[in-house]
């Protein structure tokens, strides 16, 4: 596998605005700095967990999941390690694309959107329109995408500037095998329940049980994924006592159950 030549990704994908440029490599690396490109980017890792930031948000990119970054959105791109493998393909996005192409959005990968993304495996670099074969793949490739990918998945976090709630997701973080409830936190930061409530919903634009359950998945995926613990372990250091429970709430947020995460993740990480 290509090591991942930062330079060469960051000024070759925009230097000819009608091409699809492909890219697979290992990152080789531990951080893409922050930047932007005038293409729409389909992002779809193996062998490790990525986080991507943006200005407004966190995401949280596990196996057999994508990420749709829109044209102009600014990130960053984090590995669990260098040697997670990127898949890339950067696509030019057109005023009359559908709505999809706009959104920032994580989604799950079924089989048939992963034999067209390993099909491409052969390719690297720009694919010119006179390549009639290869353009027309991939641009159909593209169009599948909103058809394939109807739901996002909340696999994201806002970023708080409230000076008193970044405070509070801190605390939150670090107490997230505890039991919390709006009463406590309120409490033990002196404001009142209502108060918190409405920040939260001001801030975030998510109350402040959405919040802690996401938080509480994302900590549960990674420990799945690079910790390798058992499903009944992250249960229980996420801060749920019925296994059930935690199965059903993560299924509904990362939208594949932690079982199969188990039975398949030694596969997503050769």
């Amino acid at each position: 596998m290509e090591k991942y030549v930062n330079r060469y990704y960051l000024t070759e994908v925009d230097r000819y605005p009608d091409t699809i440029y492909c890219h697979h490599a290992m990152m080789g690396e531990k951080l893409i700095p922050e930047h932007e490109h005038k293409k729409g980017q389909f992002l779809y890792t193996e062998g490790g967990v990525v986080y991507l930031n943006t200005p407004e948000q966190s995401y949280f990119l596990p196996a057999r999941h994508y990420i749709w970054i829109p044209a102009g959105v600014r990130h960053s791109i984090h590995p669990s390690s260098p040697e997670v493998i990127m898949r890339n393909l950067y696509f030019p996005v057109y005023a009359c694309d559908d709505a999809f192409f706009f959104r920032t959005g994580i989604y799950p990968v079924d089989d048939l959107l992963m034999e067209l993304m390993m099909f491409t495996n052969r390719w690297n670099g720009n694919i010119q329109r006179d390549e009639e074969s290869r353009y027309s793949i991939a641009k159909a490739f593209k169009m599948l995408l909103p058809e394939l990918s109807r739901g996002a998945l909340p696999l994201a976090l806002p970023y708080p500037d409230d000076p008193r709630l970044k405070k509070i997701v801190k605390y939150l973080d670090k107490h997230i095998a505890n039991t919390i409830s709006v009463k406590h936190v309120a409490d033990h930061f002196g404001i009142s329940e209502r108060s918190l409530a409405r920040l939260f919903q001001k801030e975030l634009n998510m109350s402040f049980i959405q919040y802690f359950t996401i938080l509480r998945m994302l900590k549960g995926l990674k420990l799945l994924l690079d910790e390798k613990l058992s499903i009944n372990e992250v249960a229980t250091k996420v801060g749920y006592s019925s296994l059930p429970t935690f199965s059903n709430t993560f299924t509904k947020i990362v939208g594949v159950r932690p079982s199969e995460y188990v039975k398949h993740r030694g596969v997503w990480d050769k």
